[in-house]
């Protein structure tokens, strides 16, 4: 019997340092987020991170937090909800981090009948940190745990024709009376070396101006090239001049070279260059969660203003639109048609 694992990236279980800190220490010690050593990754993670970083980002979860709870998993559940309703095989929701663990997932899908999953990471472009870390996890617990399950894992679905439409769509929709002055799409950031550590070709990534236009097998897995190919497409389907958008990665970590250009100090020149109504997207994520509605929707917003801007306007992720839950379910039912 066919059934579904929709996963994403989870959340504290509350917006507390206590809660925060084993929820941080589960992620950053992931060795395929920061892919160094155990005893390196484990001094920099529990030796210096997380003697200060739970209560700042308890601090920042407490801004988004809901009395539903976390957003990310609030709309993750909708959505999910929603999907179900659509298709007639088992779907069921993880998290990567957190405790909605993908073993809980598998299990409720065995309980369910279910020997054959689709694999569902819901990230549009692919990356170590998120998506390989999803497959791996899933990996070792069929090997280990349900040996009687086959997984199909879907590919990014970054450029898919459905996705690219329903993520325009939504954007169009809510900058419906905003006269923007720029949009920017603004993905999350990831260390250069992620890029060169998934390039197949072991080449190709040279992360300049020239490689992610070219066509390469290493696109299949370059999460550079897949953003700037969602950013290519969507504003190719709405009709936005050159001159009107750009792109940028947010959120990094010190020490290490990231992709740039980055989101903070984009965003804080912008005013001196006369944009004045600025609009952001996030198309990285899927549901918003602590890097949309705290670093972009208020922390890049403030800062803006501070530096001269008159107006911000951070665009909703998909979250369980209904149209984006459509598609979801387009995919399932592709999946269970399958042989």
């Amino acid at each position: 019997m066919k059934g579904v694992l929709l996963v994403n990236l989870g959340s504290p279980e509350s917006p507390t340092p206590k809660d925060v800190k084993p929820y941080l220490d589960e992620f950053l010690m992931d060795k395929y987020v920061i892919d160094v050593p155990y005893l390196l990754r484990a001094l920099l993670v529990r030796g210096i991170i997380l003697r200060t970083r739970p209560e700042k980002s308890a601090e920042a979860y407490e801004k988004i937090w809901t009395n539903e709870g976390s957003p990310l998993i609030v709309f993750s559940k909708k959505m999910h909800q929603k999907v179900q309703q659509l298709v007639d095989v088992p779907v069921a929701l993880a998290m990567r981090y957190g405790t909605m663990t993908i073993e809980k997932g598998l299990q409720e899908l065995k309980q369910k009948g279910v020997t054959d999953v689709m694999l569902l990471a819901l990230y549009p472009q692919y990356a170590m940190a998120s998506t390989t870390t999803i497959w791996a996890l899933a990996d070792e617990l069929v090997k280990t745990k349900f040996p009687e399950m086959k997984l199909t894992k879907v590919p990014a679905f970054y450029n898919k024709p459905d996705f690219i439409k329903v993520l325009a769509n939504s954007i169009k929709k809510h900058l419906e009376g905003f006269d923007y002055d720029h949009l920017l799409f603004s993905y999350h950031g990831i260390p250069k070396r992620h890029i060169r550590k998934t390039d197949i070709t072991k080449s190709h990534c040279t992360i300049d101006n020239k490689c992610c236009v070219t066509a390469s097998p290493a696109h299949e897995f370059c999460y550079r090239h897949q953003c700037y190919e969602t950013t290519r497409q969507v504003v190719e389907l709405l009709g936005i001049p050159e001159d009107k958008y750009s792109q940028t990665f947010q959120s990094r970590l010190a020490g290490d070279k990231w992709l740039t250009p980055y989101t903070d100090v984009e965003i804080n020149k912008m005013p001196a260059k006369g944009i004045k109504k600025l609009a952001v997207v996030t198309p990285a994520f899927v549901a918003d969660c602590l890097e949309t509605l705290e670093e972009i929707a208020m922390r890049a917003n403030e800062e803006f203003i501070e530096n001269g801007g008159k107006e911000f306007f951070a665009v909703p992720c998909l979250n369980d639109e209904d149209e984006w839950c459509e598609v979801v379910a387009n995919w399932i039912k592709d999946f269970k048609q399958s042989k």
